[in-house]
């Protein structure tokens, strides 16, 4: 039977020790802050801020959502919230209306409150790829002795997965979504994150292999990962990430984390 990677259980109990941190740094008179700048109000983009709001709220963090008309005006909220004291972390909500400003914009982050960690300079790592490796972690997924295999290589998860597994000396292999996946079904984890739906098919994917699926488009105003709807029918996988809840509830629990550390060495 397939193992469901439950990111949402995961992350209730991570969710129940940053409360009792918050509650004890407010007693101190420390406030943990996120700001959310971005400058696209897509069903998408929306369902993600809210959901970050909701979580902050639950956990006693202020989180502002600023909404920018255009580049320039995205750059000077970013420039306000670096100097604003009572701000700890900031988040750029990609992706951007125009792409092409995106490094610019994000290396414009204080490298202190980059809590997102996709900064050039920031000083923490990918959210996301953080959540991915608590994730497996969190269910036992050994990855020392694995063929690992990355499918995408994103600035917001493959490409930082790919240098953190590599620091760890473990086997990864990295797949653009344009690649070959003939070779896909050799391999013991899977990780994938292109937004191209139903990329990953069941003939890519071997019996026992381990699937976290952290691509997210919209199709037909649905959220979509990268996996064909008849992966999640299987049940000879070791593991799987369900079509919702697996990498998304953990990567803003990271960032809930990386604020509160922001909140922390700030004080010190």
């Amino acid at each position: 039977m397939t193992k469901l990677l439950d990111g949402r259980e995961l992350s209730g109990y991570i969710k129940e020790r940053q409360f009792k941190i918050v509650k004890a740094l407010r007693s101190q008179k420390i406030f943990p802050k996120l700001v959310i700048i971005r400058d696209n109000d897509s069903p998408v983009i929306e369902k993600y801020v809210q959901l970050k709001k909701r979580y902050g709220s639950d956990i006693s963090i202020k989180v502002e959502d600023k909404l920018a008309k255009d580049v320039d005006e995205l750059k000077k909220l970013v420039d306000e919230a670096n100097k604003d004291i009572t701000v700890s972390g900031i988040i750029v909500q990609l992706p951007l209306k125009n792409s092409e400003s995106t490094d610019e914009v994000l290396n414009l982050i204080s490298p202190q409150k980059d809590v997102d960690g996709l900064s050039k300079n920031g000083e923490f790592d990918s959210a996301t790829a953080t959540a991915i490796n608590w994730l497996l972690a969190g269910y036992n997924i050994e990855l020392a002795e694995s063929r690992i295999a990355l499918v995408g290589r994103g600035r917001l998860v493959g490409a930082p997965l790919e240098k953190m597994f590599e620091d760890s000396g473990f086997d990864v292999t990295v797949f653009r979504s344009h690649d070959s996946l003939d070779s896909l079904n050799t391999f013991d984890i899977i990780i994938t994150a292109t937004g191209v739906p139903h990329l990953i098919k069941n003939e890519h994917i071997k019996p026992g292999a381990v699937i976290v699926d952290a691509g997210t488009a919209s199709e037909d105003g649905v959220l979509k990962g990268d996996l064909d709807d008849s992966v999640h029918e299987r049940t000879d996988l070791k593991a799987l990430t369900p079509k919702i809840g697996g990498v998304g509830p953990m990567t803003v629990s990271m960032l809930f984390e990386n604020t509160i550390r922001a909140a922390q060495t700030k004080s010190e």
